[in-house]
């Protein structure tokens, strides 16, 4: 196999280095950014939301609460207006379609990107690992074509064995580190949310009782 063919499949090793590279840091602040769009900043910011709407939820007034709730993206708002809109099913089935809809519309959606970060962490060293065998086999055969050989000659097919591999794996590290403190956020705002809903769902219970004996 002709000398420059090895080289270019160095090249395209690098090229592809640096897509999955970019590639996995969109993903991680693509799901970042995502799970910052879906919950309140702090537990305060939540109770004092949940706060305003309350006596209203509890008063069987719903109409008013999803006045409230309408247009807001994040996921408490949103739950509590599907969970109004769907009050003719009544509590307990409410309460499992909150949960089935929280899992598949905000967490399957989340959990999507980051299967991709997970795969190019995977990817990343396999990308290094290949351009370690491809420069090492171009260095034995660069040895095998020349009688002599001048050490500059190996240099290049050296370099790409060693860069490559040391390249996915600093692509693979931090996004480790990120992808734990991401999954860390995503399970904080499940806690937040988790507590958020509990709350509506109470006061919702509370609410339909008295609009029940109405």
């Amino acid at each position: 196999m002709p000398q420059n063919i090895y080289d270019w499949i160095g090249l395209l090793d690098y090229l592809a280095l640096a897509a999955v590279a970019l590639f996995g840091a969109f993903c991680c602040v693509l799901v970042w950014s995502r799970v910052g769009q879906k919950w309140f900043r702090s537990e305060e910011e939540q109770d004092t939301f949940l706060d305003s709407i309350e006596a209203d939820l509890m008063a069987g007034n719903f109409e008013a609460v999803s006045s409230t709730c309408e247009g807001d993206q994040r996921a408490v708002p949103m739950l509590i207006s599907l969970g109004l809109s769907n009050r003719q099913l009544g509590y307990a089935k409410v309460k499992h379609l909150l949960t089935e809809r929280f899992q598949r519309d905000v967490l399957a959606d989340l959990e999507r990107n980051i299967s991709w970060v997970t795969t190019v962490i995977k990817t990343a060293p396999m990308l290094g690992l290949l351009g370690t065998v491809t420069g090492m086999i171009g260095a034995f055969a660069t040895l095998a074509s020349a009688a002599t050989v001048e050490p500059t000659q190996l240099a290049k097919d050296i370099n790409v064995a060693l860069y490559t591999t040391a390249i996915g794996l600093s692509i693979a590290i931090p996004l480790v580190m990120a992808l734990n403190a991401v999954n860390n956020r995503i399970r904080h705002m499940e806690e937040l949310v988790g507590s958020g809903v509990t709350r509506f769902l109470e006061a919702f219970r509370a609410g339909m009782t008295r609009a029940g004996g109405k």
